[in-house]
């Protein structure tokens, strides 16, 4: 098994707007980001990311090698029960998954 954040050119998570975060996961080639599109299943993340399946939304960017996964915020970003306001962490949990290569 291999972290993510080991096969990957960089994952980054920001805040998209006040409800939603996004995180990217950005690949230097196309065999690399083709092999972790497949491999990665979408309930592990959302199950990483703690939330619900329904409410994770995946789109893969083959012509730029690129996952992305956005979702909505637990809490409205900049209310007093913020604790990151930008979605800083989000990355970190998602380059640490692992994940079974063919």
């Amino acid at each position: 098994m291999t972290d993510i954040g080991q096969l990957a050119r960089s994952v980054r998570s920001k805040n998209a707007g006040p409800f939603w975060v996004t995180v990217d996961v950005f690949f230097a080639d196309q065999q690399s980001y083709m092999d972790v599109a497949a491999a990665l299943d979408t309930p592990a993340v959302a199950s990483v990311l703690k939330v619900d399946v329904a409410d994770l939304k995946r789109f893969d960017l083959d012509d730029i090698h690129v996952i992305k996964f956005s979702f909505p915020r637990s809490v409205v970003q900049g209310s007093r029960f913020d604790r990151d306001m930008h979605g800083a962490q989000y990355a970190n949990l998602v380059a640490a998954m692992n994940i079974q290569m063919a």
